[in-house]
C-alpha cells in the first residue's frame, strides 16, 4: 500500500477496537525474561517491526526464543542476568527501534562480552551518546566504527572496574535511564544513577521500575533525579500479560473526540502505567466524556457544531501522543498550544517540524518553537500527507482524514513499526451501532 485515502465517519455512531500489545511493555518483558533465571512466558505479545527486530536481536545474542505469533505469545528460556557465551564476536542489529537499541546494548555493554552492534540509518542518526558515555564510565570498552557514540560499534568486553555511581543525562531519552535500570542486576555492586540535564520526564521510567518489581528486583528512588540498583538481586522467571498499547488506543479516542461519535478500546484501563493515558484527560478538559467500563475505557466526543475547547498543554510525559493532538487541534474553537516536547525532534523524525509542514500542507496556520507548536484552527483543505518514514505522523494525521474529505496517507505502512494492521482496523470499523443520546 504506497498511498491510504482516508474516509469520513459519519456522526453519531459507536464502535469498539481491540489495539495490539504495548510495544514499551513488550520490549521491556523481552529484555527482563532474557535477564530472568529459567523460562518465561510472555502472552499479548506485540508483533511489530519494532518487536520483532528485538527478538530477532535476542536470538543473535544466542537466547532460546519461542514465538507463536497466532496466539500473542512468546517464551524465552533466560540465563539469570548472564548472556550465551561465544567463543567469537556476535553481530546484533537493532534497526529502527529505540528500545532495542538502548535496551540491548546496556545489556551487551555490562555483559563484558565482544559484539559488533549495527543499526538501521534512521536509528544511526538518533541520540545514543550519554548512554554510551554511562557505559563507558561502567567500564564498557566501545570501539566507534563510523562516528563517535553512533551505530555501528564495536564492544570489545568491559574492564575490571565497578563504579557504584554514574551520571546520566536523559534530555534526548528517558530510554536511557530505563536502559541502564534494567541491566543494572549485571553490575556487581549494584549501580547509583545520577540523572543531569533538564528533563524530568520519567512516566516510561515508572513502567521499567513497575516491570523490574515485577519480575523481583526492586530498584530504590533516592530523590527526584537519584536512582539505585542493590546489588545480590535476580529476575525471576514468570508468566506474564502485556497490557494493550495505549498510544495505539489514544488515536481511536481521537477520531471519537472530532466525529461527535463514541469510542471503547477493550481492555484498556485508568490503572495503566503506560503515560499515554494522560491524553484521556485532555480530551475530557477539550469537551469529550470519558468512562471507565468493566472491559474498557469509553470516550464520548463532542458533537461537531460544539467544537472541541482550545487547551495549552505540556506532553513531555506523553509526548508521542503530540502529533494526535496536533491532528485534531484544527477542529478547537481556539488555538492549541504543545510544549515540553523539544525531545521529539530527534525520534523517528523531526517530529515538531513535520508537524507544522503538513499541518500548513492543509491549510492550517501554526507557529514552531524549540519545544512545542501553537496551532490555530480553521478549515482544512485536501492534502497528501508526508509521513517521513515515521508511523506516528501516519496515524495520527488519518484522524484528521476521519473528519474531513480527501486526506491521503503518503506511505503509511511505516505504521509496521507499532501497529501493523492499524489501516485495516481503520478501515473496517463498525459503525453500524448509533450513540444512544442522552
Amino acid at each position: 500500500m504506497k498511498q491510504y485515502q482516508c474516509r469520513t465517519i459519519m456522526e453519531g455512531r459507536r464502535f469498539s477496537v481491540t489495539v495490539p500489545g504495548s510495544k514499551s511493555i513488550t520490549n521491556r518483558a523481552l529484555l527482563l525474561g532474557a535477564l530472568a533465571k529459567g523460562k518465561s512466558r510472555l502472552n499479548g505479545v506485540l508483533f511489530s517491526d519494532d518487536s520483532r527486530v528485538f527478538m530477532k536481536a535476542l536470538e543473535e545474542i544466542g537466547f532460546q526464543v519461542n514465538i507463536d505469533v497466532d496466539n500473542a505469545c512468546v517464551e524465552i528460556e533466560g540465563l539469570g542476568g548472564r548472556l550465551p557465551e561465544s567463543v567469537k564476536e556476535r553481530k546484533v542489529y537493532v534497526g529502527s527501534a529505540g528500545t532495542a537499541a538502548r535496551f540491548l546494548t546496556a545489556m551487551l555493554a555490562l555483559s563484558g562480552q565482544k559484539y559488533l552492534v549495527d543499526s538501521s540509518d534512521q536509528m544511526k542518526e538518533r541520540p545514543m551518546e550519554p548512554l554510551l558515555r554511562a557505559l563507558e564510565e561502567l567500564g564498557a570498552q566501545i570501539e566507534y566504527l563510523e562516528r563517535p557514540y553512533a551505530f555501528p560499534f564495536r564492544i570489545l568486553g568491559r574492564a575490571d572496574v565497578n563504579p557504584e555511581k554514574v551520571d546520566l543525562n536523559i534530555d534526548a531519552s528517558s530510554q536511557f535511564l530505563s536502559a541502564l535500570l534494567l541491566s543494572a542486576v549485571m553490575c556487581p555492586k549494584g549501580v547509583t544513577i545520577h540523572l543531569t540535564g533538564n528533563r524530568n520526564a520519567k512516566a516510561y521510567v515508572t513502567i521499567s521500575m513497575k516491570m523490574m518489581a515485577e519480575f523481583g528486583v526492586q530498584t530504590e528512588q533516592l530523590d527526584e533525579n537519584t536512582y539505585r540498583v542493590l546489588s545480590g538481586q535476580e529476575y525471576k522467571s514468570r508468566e506474564y500479560q502485556i497490557e494493550p498499547d495505549v498510544s495505539a488506543a489514544c488515536y481511536f479516542y481521537a477520531i471519537a473526540a472530532i466525529t461527535g461519535n463514541e469510542a471503547k478500546v477493550m481492555h484498556v484501563h485508568k490503572t495503566t502505567t503506560q503515560g499515554d493515558i494522560k491524553f484521556l484527560d485532555v480530551l475530557e478538559q477539550m469537551g469529550c466524556q470519558v468512562c471507565e467500563e468493566e472491559d474498557g475505557i469509553v470516550l464520548r466526543g463532542v458533537r461537531r457544531e460544539q467544537k472541541l475547547k482550545a487547551i495549552s498543554v505540556k506532553m513531555s510525559d506523553f509526548s508521542d501522543q503530540t502529533m494526535t493532538l496536533a491532528a485534531i487541534a484544527p477542529f478547537a474553537d481556539d488555538k492549541v498550544e504543545i510544549e515540553g516536547v523539544e525531545h521529539i525532534r530527534r525520534q523517528e523524525s523531526d517530529r515538531l517540524r513535520g508537524i507544522v509542514m503538513e499541518l500548513r500542507r492543509m491549510g492550517i496556520s501554526c507557529e514552531e518553537r524549540e519545544d512545542g507548536v501553537t496551532i490555530y484552527p480553521g478549515e482544512v483543505k485536501p492534502a497528501v500527507i508526508e509521513t517521513y518514514e515515521d508511523h506516528r505522523m501516519a496515524m495520527a494525521f488519518a484522524v484528521t482524514g476521519c473528519r474531513v474529505e480527501g486526506i491521503v496517507i503518503d506511505n503509511p505502512m511505516c505504521c509496521k513499526k507499532t501497529f501493523e494492521n492499524y489501516f485495516e482496523v481503520l478501515t473496517n470499523l463498525d459503525l453500524t451501532t448509533k450513540m444512544v443520546t442522552e
